[in-house]
């Protein structure tokens, strides 16, 4: 068999699997236009249509869909038996495709992600830091990191960070205006800087004491899609934000912030990296979770 003609059954049978050109193409690492021209050539070849094509749908034909049952297992081993030559390698190889929520990806990777890389110079990362919900399987990524309550249940879960908490901070400045809050209800008689997920959602301010949770909706003229941008508007006495401890540490350390509701921000968050179940993984994967379990 030609390479040629091995590429074409593999673009077939990722269009096949996603039902969607652009992503299929996501999984490769192409364009969805040399997806369509590789199925369109292997249609050409064998003489038979596999595919329906509309503006919003994909489908299979009958052809199509007896050729995917055979083919998929086939695809399949031959990805396995690759996988098993890592094994003689001393050092991981290829491309492991990462997706990460941003508000977290900066103090979870950095550290982590350097020394892999610094080891393992045949090791390519993609990392896509958003905050947008994403079905890594469907979009083509090899593991990706959630909170543990955000998990599927069909996936394996490594946890890779523990004692995460978000905590209220504002400036010097703004505190020297207002009195800090004692309780996350005087919050109402604030300014806040509000963050918005990529859905356009709000995020609610979450407080815990004493086995109560308190979620409160805060008001305020800043509303950001961006925890960075948040604790820089803080600094700068615009409001209180409501951040991972984590991404204000820089800002704390300095006193160009301070914390405030301290006893009602609980230490509850586990941080976890999550991947489809599979019987045989790429020396790739198994080196990042490796690195970030370390």
């Amino acid at each position: 068999m030609e390479n040629s003609e091995l590429s074409e059954l593999a673009a077939f049978a990722a269009v096949a699997a996603h039902r969607s050109f652009r992503k299929a193409a996501l999984e490769r690492g192409t364009s969805a236009s040399a997806m369509s021209h590789a199925v369109r050539s292997l249609e050409d070849r064998v003489g038979v249509r596999l595919i329906h094509r509309t503006t919003r749908n994909v489908s299979l034909t009958d052809a199509g869909q007896t050729l995917f049952a055979r083919l998929g297992p086939a695809l399949t081993d031959i990805g396995v038996a690759v996988d098993e030559l890592n094994s003689w390698r001393n050092t991981p190889f290829g491309t492991v495709r990462l997706n990460v929520p941003n508000t977290i990806a900066p103090f979870v990777l950095g550290d982590a992600i350097e020394t892999l890389l610094k080891a393992n110079p045949g090791l390519r990362l993609e990392i896509a830091a958003t905050d947008r919900r994403v079905d890594i399987v469907e979009e083509g990524f090899d593991a990706g990191i959630r909170l543990g309550e955000r998990l599927a249940q069909d996936m394996i879960a490594v946890r890779i960070r523990s004692n995460l908490r978000f905590t209220v901070v504002g400036a010097p400045a703004y505190f020297e205006k207002r009195p800090a809050p004692a309780t996350p209800q005087e919050l109402q008689d604030h300014v806040c800087i509000r963050y918005a997920f990529p859905s356009g959602t709000v995020l609610h301010w979450v407080f815990e004491q004493n086995g109560e949770t308190i979620e409160m909706p805060v008001d305020g003229p800043l509303t950001v899609d961006s925890q960075e941008l948040m604790v820089d508007a803080a600094a700068r006495g615009l409001g209180l934000a409501y951040v991972w401890e984590h991404r204000a540490a820089s800002a704390l350390r300095e006193g160009k912030l301070l914390k405030c509701l301290q006893d009602w921000c609980p230490v509850d968050e586990d941080l976890f990296l999550y991947f489809p179940s599979r019987a045989h993984q790429t020396a790739g994967l198994r080196a990042v979770i490796d690195a970030l379990k370390a």
